[in-house]
């Protein structure tokens, strides 16, 4: 008999619920609404078409409602639909940051009571339509978010969102009105908190983040004719000017202003060419401590870029 192979370890974190996969039959039973996009691929696994829109969008509603009692959740046609197991990843680097210790959760224990005397309170720079980082933050940890968010339909939606799941004493979503701040015009400047997070557009161009959709239409195999981006996301939330370089840039300049804002101001950082410019950034703006945080994620490798004054 042919030796057993290994179990291929996760690259997840040790905490993320979702590090061996989805559990599509509890899923479905969680989630009725899922079963119809639910279908045995060729090696008789329970998948999803993760091409199809609305059948992401149908796990996605279906993660957050088993493991997070987040029960009502919907993002307007065409904003993204952001992965959840790399979310929540991302939240559990933040909580590593902050010090967290935490024994692992159960797949379903989103009930599972908060420390009041441990409170945390989080800014999340540019939300999206989805408000997912507050959303995860909260209901892993017990976290408070300040949201902040600058298109108007997408500050509408999460703002529904918070307001249709009772999280409003824990959430609050607010509009920037000046597109071209960070920090000024959202917060008050006698405000503190333990982290900000950013997920910031790292597209250069509306151009470049179509030629990137289309590489992932051909990672499955399939053609975009219409030339669209399936996979969601708006001009703020694709691209920027100069891309996630200038655009953290822009987060490093306004913390120098505000240097006692955050204990710790982090951001996600897609490229690792990108870390040197960073770096550089930094060091000019004459920061105490940097750390570079590394997380699996399938093939791909993102970075935490964390700093403080």
């Amino acid at each position: 008999m042919a030796q057993e192979q290994k179990k291929k370890k996760s690259p997840l974190h040790p905490r993320n619920l979702h590090k061996d996969g989805y559990d599509f039959e509890f899923l479905v039973s969680k989630y009725p609404a899922l079963e119809g996009h639910v279908f045995e691929n060729e090696y008789e696994n329970l998948t999803i078409d993760f091409s199809v829109p609305s059948s992401v969008r149908a796990l996605n509603g279906a993660l957050l409602s088993a493991h997070y009692g987040i029960h009502k959740w919907a993002i307007p046609d065409g904003y993204l639909c952001p992965p959840i197991p790399g979310r929540a990843d991302h939240i559990h680097y933040i909580a590593d940051l902050l010090g967290f210790k935490k024994e692992e959760p159960k797949k379903d224990d989103w009930k599972r009571k908060k420390d009041p005397s441990d409170k945390i309170r989080i800014l999340d720079i540019g939300t999206g339509s989805n408000c997912i980082y507050p959303l995860l933050g909260n209901a892993i940890y017990g976290w408070e978010f300040l949201a902040s968010e600058v298109d108007p339909r997408a500050y509408k939606a999460a703002s529904m969102i918070v307001e249709a799941n009772k999280l409003k004493k824990h959430i609050q979503v607010a509009f920037q009105k000046e597109a071209n701040k960070i920090f000024f015009g959202v917060v008050r400047r006698e405000e503190t908190f333990d982290a900000c997070i950013c997920n910031p557009p790292f597209h250069g161009s509306q151009e470049e983040a179509a030629a990137a959709t289309n590489r992932k239409w051909n990672n499955l195999g399939k053609r975009n004719k219409k030339g669209s981006l399936n996979f969601g996301g708006q001009s703020t939330e694709l691209s920027y000017p100069g891309g996630e370089v200038e655009f953290i840039k822009h987060i490093i300049h306004e913390s120098r202003k505000l240097p006692h804002l955050c204990k710790w101001f982090t951001t996600l950082v897609s490229k690792k060419s990108s870390l040197a410019p960073l770096e550089r950034a930094l060091k000019s703006a004459r920061v105490k401590n940097v750390k570079i945080i590394e997380m699996g994620q399938g093939q791909k490798i993102s970075r935490i870029l964390a700093w403080r004054y």
